[in-house]
């Protein structure tokens, strides 16, 4: 089994992985957003790849989701835990919580999203009622009980287009939808690595509350604060997940 850690916003380089080497690679779709890096953490051998580029670079909408995900497959990659990082819209979602999706809705566009969308033998179409893949989500929460850290279990992710942070109203609108987290790369990376066959799961890091539920603005210093702490937990996660593979 070889596992793939994809870090997001605050998670562009995991101090705990002992790396043995790095690889760049082209793709049929394109360049990655950085260089596959190769190496353990804890003793368990993985492959990291940083969403936003090392250093953090690529806005959400210009991520090469489809060069990401393929670069993942053409290495073997049999397994993908991504870590992002959110808002928070209903009440257990508070700034430094960790959440372990189960469903998703896309409000992004103009992404290439799909593998499927030239030189078809047949249409294809894939079953996405469930977008990450419930063993994998289900190891994640069995490791997050192994080492006591509080997560909340399931949630509603929005991916909206970014990279702007959404409206007061865009909240109270995506709150009626039934979401509970915010962010902007959960999509199209989750349906590109189903189309792709590699299971796939999410650990969302709540960085603030969406716009308008606790203060009038949203600063940079408070999402890094809450990402400090958030994130720490996340690689312990992490860690643990692998460890149960």
């Amino acid at each position: 089994m070889t596992i793939a850690i994809i870090g997001g916003t605050g998670l562009t380089a995991i101090d705990r992985l002992t790396i043995t080497h790095s690889e760049a690679l082209e793709t049929p779709y394109g360049t990655p957003s950085s260089a596959y890096v190769f190496g353990e953490l804890d003793g368990k051998q993985l492959v990291f790849l940083a969403r936003h580029g090392n250093p953090h670079r690529l806005p959400p909408h210009k991520i090469n989701y489809r060069a990401n995900i393929w670069g993942l497959k053409q290495l073997g990659v049999t397994e993908i835990i991504a870590v992002a990082a959110v808002g928070g819209i209903t009440a257990a979602m508070g700034p430094a919580v960790i959440a372990i999706p189960d469903q998703l809705i896309d409000y992004s566009y103009g992404r290439e999203h799909t593998f499927f969308a030239d030189d078809l033998e047949h249409v294809t179409h894939i079953d996405f009622s469930y977008p990450y893949h419930q063993g994998l989500r289900q190891r994640i929460l069995q490791a997050a009980q192994a080492i006591n850290l509080d997560v909340v279990p399931t949630g509603t992710y929005a991916c909206t287009q970014g990279p702007r942070l959404e409206t007061a109203a865009e909240i109270r609108r995506l709150a009626q939808d039934g979401c509970d987290l915010v962010g902007m790369t959960g999509m199209p990376e989750a349906a590109l690595a189903r189309e792709l066959e590699i299971p796939y799961a999410n650990i969302s890091v709540v960085a603030n509350w969406g716009a308008g539920i606790e203060s009038e603005e949203i600063t940079m210093a408070e999402i890094e604060a809450n990402l400090k702490t958030g994130m720490h937990n996340a690689i312990n996660l992490l860690a643990q997940s692998i460890q149960l593979a």
